[in-house]
């Protein structure tokens, strides 16, 4: 049966195209799993998957170095180009005018992502090419991997004097480094991670060989032994040298980070289909501040407190659960939002979907970087454990509080991050390579401004609850924005916060720790708000206009996965694209030109 559904589809697929596709427009549902494009995006990202599946550093029992903490190789990076160049090539041959608007989409998507792999392979070349003086001994261990990946024979003697001439080599090279300071802080970065990858790299060619193979187990262990010691204490130099950058008497947070500047901001604007600059999108913040401080000001006066919004917001503080209940007020606020999401008849969410979302504890350690519940498959709650210091139970406690959490519950959970969760691997699961932070996180925080314009928060004390959540988005923008571009340091972006938002200090501080060296992207804070207004355009041009009821909306949303909000919105409107497409959708109230 399952196979007769899957001949049906792809046969279905086919007319689409070769009739017309107007049949597609009439039968989206024909779509819900792939386009005429899915085969050819599946097959790049196997090829791309093989190809590093094969160079990355790889140890005996199939264990594999995570891509993520390994630089690639000169002969990796050659291999993915010509890979690239190659399905470019074959993307120029297709029909694109004969697609329907789901081919299109995905044909602008892989062509979008292509190009972005490109660029950053070419970037990273130039990036080794400006550090290959630093790794005078690189050659020698690629060679020596190269041998492992097919096994090749070596007399054990002859590659134990390699492994010897190799660890001088890296010894003369440590001690050069120490005597330089012309590198900055992210080519030190750079040159960590090198270092780290041929470390692995040869201990995927020692584990390879060790015990299997006599002469090498006689010979090598000793020079081996030596060169991995050699490199770990050269990568470690990089580290420590890239950390003292950072030691600054007028910064006592300790926080480190890369600020990486307009043009940069830009190209990644560029690449996430937002068509504003940095200071466009902090004008928008801005403005939804104003919001949120005319809003703020209503129910702090509405709770007795005229214009003394930060005595209202901490009495709500003040109104946290006991210790050991915070689990079962989270699914209190779960239901509760449910509830008013059925009641108001927003999207279907199936049963499965809503029996199924779990949660654990979020660990102190964590807490420290995260001081807020986190979600996707599970909701990970953050509050106080007994090896935390009472002033930081407190603040957990306060900051967590249940006004607070009744804004943000449904964000991570149902039909938030969970729901995506559920939803994604269901439907053109395919698209995952494509997914940006701006659909991510503008979903549910897209699923916040609607709760709070429909209604959700009936009571002043459940007003600034959603409206301290709604703010600290504006202020994502606005300190990290400034952030990387050189504006505020760490310790201003923390002191906004708790000024301008309400923060509790100790959770302000892990806020701007998670967001600059938490392992995000430049624009991922940005991403929550930007992404949820760009949803809050698209439902007001649809929805408002009676063009689609908000279920029809939101589930058209959902099954496309986490592309780009504008390719949604050009699925959505059937909108005419062209291969060579650009951004140009203008979301938000046309702020000033810088």
């Amino acid at each position: 049966m399952r196979n007769n559904l899957i001949l049906y589809a792809l046969l279905s697929i086919g007319l689409c195209t070769f009739f017309s596709t107007k049949l597609c427009a009439q039968n989206p549902s024909l779509f819900e799993q792939t386009s005429e494009m899915g085969t050819a995006i599946i097959g790049y990202q196997k090829d791309v998957d093989a190809i590093n599946d094969f160079y990355y550093p790889f140890y005996t029992g199939g264990f594999y170095i995570s891509p993520l903490t390994t630089f690639k190789s000169p002969l990796q990076r050659k291999r993915l180009q010509d890979l690239n160049n190659s399905y470019l090539s074959k993307l120029k041959a297709l029909s694109f005018d004969s697609f329907s608007i789901y081919g299109k989409v995905d044909y602008i998507l892989l062509k979008r992502q292509i190009e972005a792999s490109i660029s950053l392979l070419n970037q990273e070349e130039l990036n080794y090419r400006t550090l290959a003086k630093y790794f005078p001994f690189a050659d020698s261990i690629y060679s020596l991997e190269a041998l492992r990946r097919r096994g090749t024979y070596k007399d054990g003697a002859l590659l134990a004097a390699q492994l010897n001439s190799t660890a001088k080599l890296i010894d003369s090279s440590s001690v050069n480094f120490k005597n330089t300071n012309k590198l900055n802080s992210e080519q030190l970065k750079t040159a960590a991670e090198i270092a780290l990858s041929l470390k692995y790299r040869l201990k995927g060619f020692y584990q390879f060989y060790m015990n299997y193979e006599p002469t090498f187990t006689w010979w090598v262990p000793k020079p081996y032994a030596r060169a991995d010691s050699a490199l770990a204490s050269y990568a470690a130099g990089f580290v420590a040298k890239n950390d003292s950058l950072f030691i600054s008497k007028h910064d006592k947070l300790g926080i480190k980070g890369f600020p990486v500047g307009r043009t940069e901001l830009i190209r990644q604007l560029d690449f996430e289909m937002i068509p504003y600059s940095p200071e466009q999108l902090v004008q928008i913040a801005s403005k939804e501040f104003e919001f949120c401080d005319a809003e703020l000001l209503k129910a702090s006066a509405a709770m007795g407190f005229g214009k003394d919004w930060k005595k209202a917001q901490e009495k709500i503080k003040n109104s946290y659960v006991p210790l050991g209940r915070q689990p079962e007020l989270i699914v209190k606020l779960q239901e509760d939002a449910l509830k008013f999401i059925k009641e108001n008849d927003l999207i279907d969410i199936p049963p499965l979907a809503e029996e199924t979302w779990g949660m654990v504890m979020m660990s102190a350690e964590r807490q420290l970087v995260n001081p807020f519940f986190t979600g996707g498959r599970e909701i990970s709650i953050s509050y106080p454990t007994d090896s935390m210091q009472e002033d930081d139970k407190l603040m957990s406690m306060r900051g967590n509080n249940p006004y607070f959490s009744r804004g943000t519950v449904q964000h991570e959970l149902l039909p938030g991050h969970h729901f995506q969760y559920y939803m994604n691997s269901r439907y053109k699961g395919y698209r995952d390579p494509f997914k940006t932070p701006f659909s991510l996180e503008g979903w549910p925080l897209y699923w916040e401004l609607l709760l709070y314009d429909e209604g959700f928060a009936q009571t002043p004390e459940e007003k600034i609850g959603m409206l301290f959540w709604r703010m600290h988005r504006c202020a994502r923008i606005l300190f990290s924005l400034n952030y990387h571009l050189g504006k505020w340091s760490p310790q201003q972006c923390v002191d906004f916060l708790v000024d301008r938002v309400g923060h509790e200090r100790a959770n302000a501080e892990g806020e701007v720790r998670r967001s600059f060296q938490g392992n995000y992207s430049p624009l991922y804070q940005i991403a929550y708000l930007t992404g949820g207004l760009q949803l809050f355009a698209l439902k007001k041009a649809l929805v408002d206009s009676g063009k689609m009821s908000f279920k029809q909306f939101h589930d058209s949303i959902i099954k496309e996965n986490l592309i780009p909000v504008e390719m949604i919105r050009a699925t959505l409107t059937n909108q005419p694209l062209t291969r060579d497409f650009t951004t140009s959708w203008k979301f938000y109230d046309q702020p000033g030109k810088p």
